[in-house]
């Protein structure tokens, strides 16, 4: 699949050279003229990096970061500004953006320092094998099946792919948004309850005590993390 780079700026004509020299790249480009609209874009299909400009019509830069940040999303950003105060790049990084470009910018510049945040991100992530092994869970994502203590169980495609994106952001917390826009791709259920419906089968399934799970863990306000399992 392409990387997808979704552009948040309202000025017409950047937007346009933009795409152009990122389609030329190679890339899959979006774009929103409004902080609202980039946010809903963002959520509805996770890109793997933001180009987000500090001066937007109904909400600033720093509010759509700040509020990208609160529902868990780990995704690149680099902010965008045709200013040059330092003390708005202390706090465009403060709230969340990975780097900071100021207008006018070349665009070899621009395209390395993209290069650098995607593969920033790619490290972030942790591999998770076929086949693994925690506590007296063994999990098989390419059968779709649990063996816990004896037991098999079946795996849907869906808890498969939850647990496989907990664990490759082992320790980290993720939202129960994140989850959505990342396993889903775009907001399908009204609630986040969705998520945790499927938490909760996946606990029966991998955990020894589901009541007082090990492994998948909540993180009041936050979502959850996968903790445990050192072997792993």
């Amino acid at each position: 699949m392409k990387t997808r780079i979704l552009i948040i700026e309202d000025e017409a004509k950047l937007v346009d050279g933009l795409r152009a020299r990122f389609l030329a790249e190679g890339y899959e480009v979006d774009a929103a003229s409004g902080g609202k609209a980039g946010l809903a874009k963002a959520a509805a299909k996770p890109p793997d990096l933001i180009l987000l400009d500090l001066m937007l019509p109904d909400m600033d830069g720093l509010e759509v970061c700040r509020e990208w940040r609160r529902k868990g999303f780990d995704t690149p950003v680099i902010m965008l500004t045709a200013k040059g105060d330092e003390v708005d790049k202390v706090i465009g990084l403060e709230v969340g953006a990975d780097d900071y470009m100021t207008k006018p910018f070349g665009m070899r510049e621009l395209l390395a320092r993209i290069r650098v945040q995607l593969r920033r991100a790619q490290k972030r992530k942790t591999p998770v094998p076929d086949v693994l092994r925690f506590g007296e869970a063994e999990v098989d994502f390419a059968r779709l099946r649990v063996k816990r203590a004896g037991r098999d169980l079946d795996l849907t495609a869906l808890e498969a792919e939850i647990l496989k994106y907990l664990m490759a952001h082992r320790g980290d917390v993720v939202s129960r948004e994140a989850l959505l826009g990342k396993i889903w791709g775009y907001e399908r259920f009204p609630t986040t309850r969705t998520i945790d419906n499927h938490i909760l089968k996946l606990r029966k399934k991998i955990e020894l005590d589901p009541a007082r799970p090990e492994y998948i863990l909540s993180v009041y306000g936050g979502g959850y993390r996968f903790g445990g399992g050192d072997n792993y």
